[in-house]
């Protein structure tokens, strides 16, 4: 039988477990519960032992009756079939119990994972098992899913930044070190500062044809998370001033270097090549000033990301960047700094979180591509299921497509 959790007890559990994520933690309960979801954390315990938990939410929906969510839940060992079937069983007692008409969850539970090249990984768990179980007691795969079910997974265990480095794809490890010559800087902004972040997730919203959240959801999740250390907002800037008298360096550099050379025939080649660079710089120089000009401003923002970090991994939560400014691949720092980040404090998966899986033809392909040159795998997860614990989920239902028809 499931037990009431306090906070305490159910943050301590979720810390040790091996299907730890940023979703089942008493953070994200507090940010349902300032949505109107009712929260509960519910335990199994063996011998006063806690072996299985997970955050389960609540809320009044239709004819009196209440829709139960355990997201990204319950937290259990995968491979333990016996606890997988008892917590699931119970789960399923206690909504029909507290007067729910169904019980949905999308437990953080890999189907399969594979390398770019399609060759199936080794995963920890049995999938089967868990899907098995879910089909025994009734659970149907949902048509749409709340969560992410796919996503792209970097793996840092036992890595050093070198290892990265060298295993990430040569276009990839070329633009982040463009960006660090550039001068592009990664600032990390605080509470007060999260404005700048969000004109650049709405510039970003309206351009790819996305709803972007309120700026009150991002300030939320800076309260809720902060306390631990475990968000952050980061951005990159450019100077521009600064970046055009890189430019002009670099231009002198070359004139010298093309100066130098003697005037057989035979360094034709290499005046070319040096007079192509020295006007392409002078291009970027323009363009530069330009951007300048039209900001108002000598520092402008290219990109900023949203960061969530719950050992063992760090996610890639929401992310924007300006369209008149993409020349300059910023995004890549961003990433490459986390990742850095991550390395030097032990986190052993970096997650770019929502990857779909598409074929080049798909518009959302670069999506895929830009996360792919970092050179992990694609994670799916089993997905979302519902069961029924009321004939009224099968009215509700009915009368869904009704309205859609």
């Amino acid at each position: 039988m499931l037990e009431e959790l306090t906070e305490k007890e159910f943050q301590e559990f979720s810390k040790e477990s091996p299907s730890r994520n940023f979703m089942e933690t008493i953070e994200i309960g507090n940010l349902r519960k300032a949505n109107e979801w009712t929260i509960n954390y519910l335990g199994l315990k063996e011998n006063g032992k806690i072996v299985g938990a997970t955050l389960l939410l609540s809320k009044k929906r239709h004819f009196n009756k209440y829709e139960f969510y355990a997201l990204r839940g319950p937290l259990l060992d995968y491979n333990d079939k016996k606890l997988v079937s008892t917590f699931l069983s119970e789960l399923k007692k206690y909504v029909k119990k507290h007067n729910g008409y169904c019980l949905r969850l999308d437990p953080y539970l890999p189907l399969r994972r594979f390398d770019g090249k399609n060759n199936e990984l080794s995963l920890n768990y049995a999938p089967n098992i868990t899907l098995n179980v879910l089909n025994s007691l009734g659970f149907k795969k949902t048509e749409q899913e709340e969560q992410v079910s796919s996503m792209y997974v970097l793996n840092l265990k036992d890595k050093s930044e070198n290892d990265i480095l060298k295993e990430m794809k040569a276009n990839t490890r070329n633009c982040i070190r463009k960006t660090i010559k550039n001068g592009i800087e990664v600032v990390e902004l605080q509470k007060e500062e999260l404005q700048e972040f969000y004109d650049v997730m709405i510039e970003t919203g309206k351009r790819k044809g996305f709803d972007v959240r309120n700026i009150s959801y991002y300030e939320n999740m800076y309260d809720i998370f902060s306390k631990n250390g475990e968000i952050k907002y980061l951005v990159t800037r450019l100077n521009l001033d600064k970046y055009v008298e890189l430019l002009e360096n670099e231009i002198k550099e070359n004139e010298t270097k093309k100066q130098k050379l003697s005037a057989s025939s035979c360094n034709d080649g290499k005046r070319k090549e040096f007079e192509t660079t020295i006007e392409s710089l002078k291009k970027r120089i323009n363009i530069a000033k330009e951007q300048k000009k039209e900001a108002n401003k000598s520092v402008i923002t290219l990109a900023g990301s949203m960061f969530v970090m719950t050992r063992p991994e760090i996610v890639y939560l929401s992310s924007g960047n300006s369209e008149k400014y993409m020349m300059y691949n910023s995004q890549y720092l961003i990433q490459w700094e986390m990742i850095k980040y991550a390395i030097a404090n032990g986190y052993e998966r970096y997650n770019f979180y929502g990857t779909p899986i598409t074929s080049k033809k798909d518009k959302s392909y670069g999506i895929y591509e830009f996360k792919a040159g970092f050179n992990g795998f694609m994670e799916q997860l089993i997905g979302e299921y519902v069961v029924a614990t009321s004939p009224i989920y099968y009215l509700i239902n009915l009368i869904h497509k009704i309205k859609k028809s």
